[in-house]
């Protein structure tokens, strides 16, 4: 009898030993999961926020820089162009530096890498259409003022909207749609300024001109940053950082060799000692800016391919656009423009829209985030069930 109790007293706590196990590797599966994802969330969101800056800096200064090549005295489109594109070879040691990081989206996309032909004629088309699109943002930036350029950029959110729908697949929801047209009045109303002021200033003809070559540079770039997305989803297959680095790097060898064969073929390129000679600030200061618009503008395509491969291009250009308010304002403090109500409302539409667009992309990583823990809860007594 004595046995008997003893291995009826072994088998329950043996029983309860699994039991206790059970629970334990429950509570693993559970915990587990959402504890890295709460880390995850916050890596990703610490990168959109890095991504973020980089686009608005960038575009701002790389914008004001530009106009203060024309004002100054800087006379030549293709070396304007050359200037937003030639600043790629600053991204050229990260190829050596990331070898000696593990990171294994890395190393699959350097093992499966699409063929040489494939990735060359999306290189070249990219690159192509980078260039005809800066050359048209050069012609614009000369022949407007900042505050119309500004405002002349905001129909790239129309043209992106088009272009997502057909190539990307993207939805539209109330608030997406409340930022678009917020942040697309916001920098409409900027006309009712430079009517009173600035663009009557401007001849009709070089109004007309910049006008029509601005719209065309904001439908072109609407269409590389969709393209861009479609390259990532459907030809490269992941968002490693070495595949960014590609789409950044190559397109703008392309772009930087079209525009420089543009610069001599001119005839630009002689008068640039001249510009140099001629310029308001002085020598010293016409190098300095030649040099930060190339900085600039590679920054920002850095933060503008982030932003498209972590959320959309749409998302993207809705950042951008939430940055051409801004530029009018700093326009203030650099070339002396008047800043009056019309523009204060029109940072406020902007930044209402911006934080309606984060607000929906919130309620989505909610939804995602509860459909995540159901299933790990759900899944969880199945385990202990059959343990059982």
């Amino acid at each position: 009898m004595e046995k008997d109790k003893e291995s009826q007293l072994n088998v329950r706590s043996a029983t309860g030993q699994d039991v206790n196990e059970g629970m334990s590797t429950e509570t693993e599966l559970t915990n587990h999961p959402s504890t890295e994802g709460k880390i995850r969330d916050l890596r990703w969101w610490i990168q959109i926020v890095i991504y973020t800056i980089l686009v608005l800096g960038g575009q701002s200064s790389g914008t004001l820089l530009g106009r203060l090549y024309f004002a100054k005295g800087g006379k030549s489109i293709w070396l304007s162009t050359v200037l937003q594109l030639i600043g790629f070879p600053m991204l050229i040691p990260f190829y050596y530096v990331l070898p000696s990081i593990k990171d294994q989206a890395n190393d699959d996309y350097r093992a499966n890498r699409p063929s040489a032909i494939k990735l060359a004629m999306v290189f070249l088309t990219l690159g192509l259409l980078i260039a005809a699109e800066c050359v048209l943002y050069s012609i614009g930036l000369q022949n407007l003022p900042v505050s119309t350029y500004s405002l002349i950029c905001a129909s790239q959110l129309a043209f992106n909207a088009i272009f997502a729908f057909f190539l990307n697949a993207q939805k539209f929801t109330p608030y997406i749609l409340n930022s678009l047209v917020l942040l697309t009045i916001s920098s409409a109303l900027l006309v009712f300024q430079n009517d009173s002021s600035n663009s009557k200033d401007e001849s009709k003809q070089k109004y007309a001109i910049g006008f029509i070559c601005t719209v065309g540079a904001s439908a072109g770039f609407s269409l590389v940053l969709s393209l861009t997305q479609f390259t990532f989803q459907r030809v490269l297959k992941t968002r490693s950082f070495i595949a960014i680095l590609d789409m950044i790097i190559y397109p703008s060898l392309i772009a930087s060799l079209a525009t420089i064969v543009g610069l001599f073929a001119s005839g630009q390129w002689r008068t640039i000692g001249m510009e140099m000679e001629a310029f308001k600030l002085g020598k010293v200061s016409y190098i300095m800016t030649l040099i930060w618009i190339a900085i600039s503008w590679m920054v920002f395509s850095i933060g503008a391919t982030g932003l498209i491969v972590q959320i959309s291009s749409l998302f993207s250009n809705v950042i951008s656009t939430l940055g051409l308010p801004l530029i009018p304002v700093l326009a203030v403090m650099f070339f002396h423009e008047k800043m009056d109500g019309i523009k204060a409302v029109a940072m406020l539409l902007a930044i209402w829209g911006f934080v309606s667009y984060t607000y929906q992309h919130y309620l989505d990583a909610k939804k995602e985030k509860v459909g995540n823990h159901h299933y790990h809860m759900g899944s969880a007594p199945k385990a202990s069930n059959n343990h059982a």
